[in-house]
């Protein structure tokens, strides 16, 4: 497999890492769009949502927690940020490996 977040979970390719456990690995983006632009890497490879199993959806439920964690580590709880997951091509997924962008640190401008 020749996915580049599974790349950088393993530690073949070196990143920023911001918060690690189990099922989740948290970066910064290296093409940040904002101050604060983080990636939440679900461990496993599954390419698009609708391929999570069930027992994949318990673990990426847990999203929620890991990203309460890393806005409040980041400074950013408080003042806002925008979670994104793109789902497929026309969504804007470039890597086909579900993760979560986490943006904040600055005002952000309305989704059309």
């Amino acid at each position: 497999m020749d996915c580049v977040f599974c790349k950088i979970i393993k530690g073949e390719i070196p990143s920023d890492k911001v918060y690690e456990d189990d099922d989740f690995l948290v970066i910064r983006d290296i093409n940040p769009v904002a101050p604060v632009h983080l990636l939440v890497l679900y461990k496993k490879h599954v390419g698009k949502i609708h391929q999570l199993d069930e027992e994949d959806k318990k673990k990426v439920s847990k999203v929620f927690d890991v990203i309460a964690k890393v806005v409040e580590k980041e400074g950013i709880l408080e003042s806002g940020y925008r979670v994104v997951i793109n789902n497929g091509e026309q969504a804007g997924q470039e890597i086909d490996h579900i993760h979560f962008h986490v943006i904040g640190g600055r005002k952000l401008g309305k989704i059309a």
